[in-house]
C-alpha cells in the first residue's frame, strides 16, 4: 500500500506544520469523493473486479481522505490525533510489509495452510472489514473505533500479502 503510506506520511506533514492546505482538505468534496471511492473500492472487492492489493491501497487512501475532512472540523484546532494517526497507519503498514509480507518465503508449509483455511471461510473478508471501516466514520465520539478497525484491515492485508505466490 505505498500510495496509502505516503498519503499518511503527506498528512502528518501537513498537520504538524499547520500549512494551509488544511483548509483545502476539509472541503467537503474530499468528504464525498473519499466515501464515494470508498464504497465502490467494497463493491469492486465484494465482486472480485478490483484486485485485492490495489483495493486495499485504494480503499484505505480514500477513506483517510473522508476521514481528515469529516473529522477534523470535530475536534480542536491543534487535536493531536490527525498527526498521530496517520503516523500509526504509515509505521503499520510499514512493519507489516516489512516484517511479514517481505518474509512471507520463510512461513512453514502447516501456518500457509492455516492462514488459507481463514482466508477461504469467509469470517475475514476484505469487503466485510472495509464496510466495518466505513461505519467507524460515524464514531466521532469513539475515536478510537477507527484506527483499530483499519488496524484489522491492516492484519487482512497482511494475511493476503503472505498468502501471495512469491
Amino acid at each position: 500500500m505505498p500510495f496509502f503510506v505516503a498519503l499518511c506520511l503527506i498528512f502528518a506533514i501537513i498537520v504538524q506544520t499547520g500549512s494551509p492546505l488544511q483548509s483545502v482538505l476539509l472541503s467537503p468534496v474530499f468528504i464525498y469523493g473519499g466515501l464515494t471511492i470508498a464504497v465502490v473500492t467494497i463493491i469492486g472487492s465484494f465482486f472480485k473486479f478490483v484486485p485485492e492489493n490495489i483495493g486495499y491501497d485504494l480503499f484505505s487512501s480514500s477513506i483517510l481522505l473522508a476521514w481528515f475532512a469529516y473529522w477534523k472540523p470535530l475536534f480542536v484546532k491543534d487535536s493531536p490525533i490527525f498527526f498521530f494517526f496517520p503516523v500509526y497507519f504509515a509505521l503499520i503498514i510499514a512493519f507489516a510489509t516489512l516484517f511479514f509480507i517481505g518474509q512471507r518465503n520463510k512461513i512453514d508449509r502447516d501456518s500457509l495452510q492455516r492462514m488459507k483455511s481463514i482466508v477461504d471461510s469467509g469470517a475475514v473478508d476484505p469487503w466485510f472489514i472495509m464496510v466495518c471501516v466505513l461505519i467507524t466514520l460515524n464514531f466521532e465520539n469513539h475515536f478510537l473505533q477507527f484506527p483499530v478497525m483499519m488496524t484489522l484491515l491492516t492484519m487482512r492485508y497482511v494475511l493476503s500479502g503472505c498468502l501471495k505466490p512469491n
